[in-house]
Order: C-alpha cells, then sequence, then structure tokens
C-alpha cells in the first residue's frame, strides 16, 4: 500500500486551499512506459550507485491511471509533468513517441520531451516542438553526457528559441556524475543566455553555485524537487545563510516533487517549503503562480511587477 488516501489528500489541499490558490502545478513528476518506469522503481530498490547507495522506498507504487488520479483528484494538482529521461543512445526519439500518446489522453500533463546526444537530435526536438511539446527533460546525471556537448548546441538554441523550458538534472546529487556540477551547464548558458533552464533538486547539493546562475542568468529557474525534506537534508542540507537569496528569487522556484519516486509521503515537500518561514506570497508563487505564468495556464492570475524576463542580472 502507498501512503496516500484521503487523509493526505484533504491535507495537500488544505495546504494550497489556506494560500488562496486553485491547486497546485508539479514540474517535476515521473510518467513513462511501463517497463521503463519498472526498470527505474528495480533500480531505486536496489540502492544502487546512482541513488548514492541509500534505501529509496517508493511511496506510490501504483498502476499509472491511480497515479494520475491521486494528483489530479487526491492532492488537486492542476497541472504536471511525464518526465522522460533516455540512459543511452537511440532511446529518446521513442520515450518522446510515447508521450505524445500519454499528454494526449491525460488532462493536465504538459506535454513533456526529452533528448540525448546523438546524430538525429536536433530534427527530433524540433519534432517534438511541432507536436506541442511544452517542456524538456535533461538528465545529465543518469544520460552521463556533457550538455556543452557540440551535438546538443542546436537543440539548447531551438529549446532558447522557442522559449520552452528545460528540467535540468545537473546538480551532483545524490550522487555525482562525471558531468554534474554547476561548469558543464554553465558553459551551455554562456551560449544560450536566455534558455529557460530550470535546475532540478535546487542543483543539490551545489544549492550556492546554482543561485549563481540563477542571478547571473534571467531565465534560469530552480525546482524544489526533494530539497529541503528530512530525506535530502540528512546529507545534503540546505545552508541556511542561502534563505535569503532564496527567498529573493521566489519568482523564479517551482514546485517540484519527483512523484511517485519518492520515499516519503507527498505532503511531505509542502510541509518542508512551509517550514522554511519565507511566508505565504512565497509560498503562492512556488507552488502555483510562477509556473502557471510560465505554461501560460489559465488560472496564471497577475504577473508581479518583476517578471523573470525581466528580473536584473550579470548578464544574459
Amino acid at each position: 500500500m502507498s501512503g496516500s488516501g484521503s487523509g493526505e489528500g484533504g491535507a495537500v489541499r488544505a495546504f494550497w486551499g489556506r494560500l488562496g490558490v486553485p491547486g497546485l502545478v508539479d514540474v517535476h513528476t515521473h510518467f513513462m512506459p511501463e517497463r521503463v518506469l519498472a526498470k527505474v522503481w528495480e533500480y531505486f530498490d536496489s540502492a544502487g550507485e546512482l541513488v548514492g547507495g541509500v534505501e529509496w522506498p517508493i511511496t506510490y507504487r501504483e498502476e499509472e491511471a491511480e497515479r494520475v488520479r491521486l494528483l489530479r483528484e487526491e492532492f488537486g494538482v492542476l497541472a504536471f509533468t511525464s518526465m522522460i529521461y533516455p540512459h543511452k543512445p537511440g532511446m529518446a526519439e521513442w520515450l518522446n513517441g510515447w508521450s505524445v500518446g500519454f499528454a494526449g489522453r491525460t488532462p493536465g500533463c504538459l506535454h513533456t520531451s526529452t533528448f540525448f546526444p546523438e546524430p538525429g537530435v536536433e530534427g527530433y526536438v524540433r519534432d517534438a516542438l511541432d507536436a506541442g511539446a511544452r517542456i524538456f527533460k535533461s538528465h545529465v546525471q543518469v544520460g552521463s553526457y556533457d550538455p556543452a556537448d557540440p551535438l546538443l548546441d542546436p537543440v539548447w538554441g531551438l529549446l532558447a528559441e522557442a522559449g520552452v523550458p528545460v528540467v535540468t538534472h545537473c546538480g551532483s546529487g545524490p550522487a555525482p556524475g562525471k558531468y554534474t556540477g554547476p561548469g558543464p551547464v554553465g558553459r551551455v548558458l554562456a551560449r544560450h543566455p536566455r534558455l529557460r533552464l530550470i535546475v532540478a533538486h535546487m542543483g543539490m547539493p551545489e544549492y550556492a553555485d546554482f543561485l549563481d546562475l540563477a542571478e547571473t542568468y534571467g531565465e534560469v529557474r530552480l525546482d524544489t524537487t526533494m530539497a529541503f525534506t528530512d530525506f535530502s537534508e540528512r546529507t545534503a542540507p540546505f545552508p541556511v545563510r542561502e534563505l535569503g537569496r532564496l527567498r529573493d528569487l521566489g519568482e523564479r522556484v517551482l514546485f517540484g516533487s519527483d512523484f511517485p519516486n519518492i520515499p516519503y509521503p507527498y505532503l511531505h515537500q509542502l510541509q518542508a517549503l512551509e517550514r522554511l518561514g519565507l511566508g505565504d506570497e512565497w509560498l503562492r508563487a512556488v507552488c502555483h503562480d510562477n509556473a502557471a505564468r510560465l505554461f501560460g495556464l489559465p488560472d496564471a492570475g497577475p504577473a508581479p511587477g518583476r517578471t523573470p524576463s525581466s528580473a536584473p542580472g550579470r548578464a544574459g
């Protein structure tokens, strides 16, 4: 049995209801072909190197329809993603084909696509954009590729020109990879300063370095996925000294959960954000308003006085 149920759903709804928003927007949820997801769960069960060798129980090990129901009906998530990612060549285009069908049959899903540094990548990314992709996923750690690979340069350019966000796992948590950390993705941003890069997991554990990138490039955002939770604080605590910068960058922080692949209840991510003590206005922006504006959702609300595109920065 999962950690779900009407009790948790009621508590999640009470959280966002108190904030006065119509629901949550979760930019980091995983839906993928069932046999691929089963392999992912097997890897988590094995406590493998990529998850830091730690015990990682999957809280929402449910069938696809039940996972969608939990998000939409129980938790009141208005929009979410199907974060797919390849770990080898020849996989990304197939995953993109699957995601078209999933988004088409799943209300609330933001059509998600992905890519890998391989011949033909520019073509299938262009096809995904033409098919209506609204967000992409790049997993530098699992894919073990340099985001600054020349094969990907035209892809980043396409995405920057289209204004389509890319959630990128580029931090070195839960385990470092050959190309994780702020350096490789920083080289991408230097070439494509208007790229709407969403740094997954707040860039843990290199939080300060990725806050630097967000301050430098006005279109860089960070998602909260697993950050600040008890699970992550044990091994990659967010530095208290950076809370002021986190507050000031509140218009470019987006709620993400990693559902269903989380080792604790969904509610805990929200509680972890609340206990930061950054206030209800910050929470409203993070949990709904920022992503609603980014994706042009009908309940986005009025824009703040200083939008991400006009935010001051040292470059971009």
